[in-house]
């Protein structure tokens, strides 16, 4: 299905290929909060929530409600690479909601940027930050040095995310910068995006 720049929609394939894309991150962290909270499961039901949408299951309650309980989960998380996990897994289960900026809330709306970019592209940056803490390159980050560890897994976000994803992102007005670290690397993602590989 064809969409212009004036009115960008998104096709059931393409939020599909979104949450499979944000899923991935989500996987990759969710053995992270178990560890810190063995006894919460609600971002493994956002994980799965999402995965069921994937393998062909409608859009339904059930994708909602996870994503909302994950991100509660998170923010009561003991740790920050505990709780940038369940946020990653509660965008997983919010990527199969994405909505068009344009029918929804009208092109440019700061609704538009913060939430619906950072459904595709957050659960990435979480991951890249959640490998920065463990490779120890706070201290770096915190001197304004480049951190090797998270620009490679940005690096590898960008080669998973396809032609159709970097696509599908810029439908979508360019996020802003912000001021937490996750923030600043999801607008690296999201840079990455615009301008092509």
């Amino acid at each position: 299905m064809a969409h212009d720049d004036d009115a960008p929609g998104v096709t059931t394939d393409e939020l599909r290929a979104v949450t499979r894309f944000v899923l991935h991150s989500a996987d990759e962290l969710l053995g992270v909060f178990e560890a810190a909270h063995p006894g919460d499961d609600r971002p493994r039901a956002a994980v799965e929530a999402a995965r069921a949408f994937v393998d062909g299951a409608p859009r339904s309650r059930r994708q909602r409600v996870t994503s909302l309980a994950a991100h509660r989960a998170g923010a009561a998380a003991a740790t920050e690479p505990a709780a940038l996990a369940a946020r990653a897994a509660g965008d997983a289960a919010a990527a199969a909601y994405l909505h068009p900026p344009a029918q929804v809330w009208g092109w440019g709306s700061e609704v538009a940027r913060t939430s619906q970019v950072g459904h595709v592209l957050r659960a990435a940056a979480c991951a890249a930050r959640v490998a920065e803490l463990a490779a120890g390159e706070d201290a770096e980050v915190a001197a304004g040095e480049d951190a090797e560890v998270a620009a490679a897994h940005l690096a590898e976000s960008f080669r998973r995310a396809s032609p159709q994803i970097a696509g599908i992102v810029r439908r979508y007005p360019p996020i802003g910068a912000g001021r937490s670290r996750v923030a600043r690397l999801t607008k690296a993602l999201d840079d990455r995006c615009r301008v092509g590989p």
